[in-house]
């Protein structure tokens, strides 16, 4: 198993309501098929349970725990949970995010964008923040902090892709940072992918039917003609988060069937 005797926090373990998994249940799925002991954060804890469910049902171990990552008393009591349960923390992986109620710039009220950094940047900040001296204690660690493609291509609103770019220059600037404690620090950059956030939100908003919204968005990847699936960035996390990777740090990887290739 690629992450045997690992422990590991995975943060949004739980999702919204929709017909395919989301990215951050799916993650946490694999991890703990692969061997890992997981904490399972979100804000909903009752669905971080329902995932602890799932994984306990298959024979893996793990906890839930619900916080508002938007809160550092909150990402405080995330590290000493996983600490005080499981013993140690050897991965952080960071999958909240927001964009609903994002607009272009002259549209968009200033409460909104504090709101979507303070979830999509502060947030993996303040988590990062606070595992990092158990991390740089043990000499070791692995954090996987979730992007998007929104941060270097083409997004009709402003605060999702500069968060998410925020994000890229945070990310590497702690792989160099925590590079002397052993601790590595990498980012997924996810394209288009067919989960609950992206299919369902759309559908609803646009007061379409979802089939309308998986058409328009596979008509988009090179690779395929069909958008990636939540098991597609889990598996690109398990790969950071492993000894396999023991290497890789810094890196911001994509994951998007060549869309970013795209040019004009």
């Amino acid at each position: 198993m690629r992450l045997a005797d690992k422990v590991a926090i995975v943060v949004g373990a739980g999702q919204q309501p929709g017909q395919t998994i989301g990215n951050g249940r799916a993650t946490a799925l694999r991890f703990a098929a692969e061997g890992a002991e997981i904490l399972l954060v979100d804000k909903d804890e009752a669905s971080a349970a329902d995932t602890l469910a799932m994984i306990t049902d298959n024979g893996g171990r793990g906890s839930a725990r619900g916080a508002d990552v938007t809160s550092e008393t909150d990402c405080q009591a995330i590290a000493e949970t996983c600490l005080s349960r499981h013993g140690r923390i050897d991965i952080l992986h960071n999958n909240v995010g927001r964009s609903e109620g994002d607009r272009e710039t002259t549209q968009l009220p200033v409460e909104t964008w504090d709101a979507l950094m303070a979830m999509n940047l502060k947030g993996m900040f303040m988590t990062c923040k606070h595992v990092l001296p158990a991390m740089r204690n043990a000499g070791r660690g692995a954090i996987v902090n979730v992007s998007s493609t929104s941060s270097t291509g083409t997004c009709p609103t402003l605060t999702y892709k500069t968060s998410k770019g925020a994000v890229n220059t945070m990310t590497q600037h702690m792989a160099l940072e925590n590079a002397p404690y052993g601790v590595r620090v990498n980012a997924i950059l996810p394209g288009l992918m067919d989960t609950p956030m992206a299919i369902e939100r759309r559908a609803r908003e646009r007061g379409v039917d979802q089939q309308v919204i998986r058409d328009e968005r596979n008509a988009q990847i090179p690779l395929g003609g069909m958008m990636g699936t939540s098991e597609d960035v889990a598996n690109a996390a398990l790969f950071l988060a492993s000894d396999e990777a023991r290497f890789v740090s810094g890196v911001l990887l994509l994951v998007d069937g060549a869309r970013s290739c795209k040019v004009g």
